[in-house]
């Protein structure tokens, strides 16, 4: 296959993965084989791992036809990248050390005009004499020093978002390099220019983005797919039920009928992944949750509590 970029799927080994999982790397290998893109998957294994969920999510993954066009790659196996981006950003005065408690940060967005979920900048302002003293007393994160308010980034699904920067974390307080920073340097080096993800992510990409540029590497396409979510429109998650492989298995139910399941959901051919290539129309994809009944999971509950997403300019909060 000529090298004309990459598609990708990148899951964290935290567990089996559910059906709202497995619909995204479906959604995720359709679009870079519909583009002529290699397709990856990458072990995000940074934080939460459980032993033998790597195993699993692979197995899964094949049993309904996904496998990666290159070996699989580890993060945890690519610090070094990572710690040499980090230096270039320190050498350029783009991080600055962050001493701030999760309850600091609370607080912080919890006052007048601030942003739940964003760093309001507590510790940019420290002398070297504050920071030799906060080290006495708990060892520092290092975070972004952001010189923009928001950035934009193009979305095959949502159109043109902007969305809020702060300054996120480079590297935890624990020492292990953030996930904003890891995934843009490995998407770089991977050559991965097309990531398909679930919209829960969404504000993120802005982030990556301004990121990215910052390190002089290319954006990608994005396209951020809507969630599986339950009648309620909660996030689909194991504890909700069968919405497992293993679960379905124990149903009667093979990969294949759970592969014609999940293709259904998106409008296309149950038949196989080729069919549904054959198919695949970016521009008729569901722009709604999929929803998803546990005890009812091959037929089509609805979700009052469910609202489509429009494919247009947005400014996210």
């Amino acid at each position: 296959m000529a090298d004309t970029g990459a598609g990708r799927f990148a899951p964290s080994p935290s567990g089996r993965l559910h059906v709202g999982n497995l619909r995204t790397a479906v959604v995720a290998w359709l679009f870079a084989r519909s583009t002529g893109r290699r397709f990856l998957i990458r072990v995000e294994d940074l934080d939460r791992v459980r032993a033998g969920a790597e195993a699993d999510q692979l197995a899964e993954l094949a049993d309904l036809g996904i496998t990666s066009d290159s070996p699989v790659l580890r993060q945890s196996d690519r610090t070094d990248l990572y710690s040499e981006a980090l230096r270039a950003l320190i050498d350029r005065d783009l991080a600055y050390e962050c001493f701030c408690t999760r309850r600091d940060i609370a607080e912080a967005a919890s006052a007048l005009h601030g942003r739940p979920g964003f760093y309001p900048g507590t510790c940019r302002g420290l002398t070297a004499e504050d920071r030799a003293r906060r080290r006495r007393e708990r060892p520092p994160a290092l975070r972004l020093r952001a010189a923009v308010d928001t950035w934009a980034v193009e979305d095959v699904l949502a159109g043109r978002v902007a969305a809020p920067v702060d300054d996120v974390v480079l590297r935890r307080n624990d020492g292990v390099i953030a996930y904003n920073l890891a995934v843009v340097v490995d998407d770089a080096a991977q050559g991965v220019d097309q990531v398909v993800r679930g919209d829960d992510l969404l504000t993120s990409a802005p982030r990556q983005a301004y990121l990215a540029s910052l390190l002089g590497l290319p954006a990608p396409v994005y396209a951020h797919v809507p969630l599986a979510v339950t009648a309620e429109g909660r996030r689909l998650a194991k504890r909700d039920g069968a919405v497992t492989l293993e679960d379905l298995a124990a149903q009667g139910r093979t990969p294949g009928a759970v592969l014609a399941l999940l293709l259904s959901s998106l409008g296309l051919p149950e038949g196989s992944l080729q069919a549904a290539l054959g198919a695949f129309d970016t521009a008729r994809l569901p722009r709604q949750p999929w929803v998803v009944d546990p005890s009812g999971l091959f037929s089509t509950p609805a979700c009052p509590a469910c609202k489509p997403s429009a494919s247009t300019d947005k400014v996210l909060p």
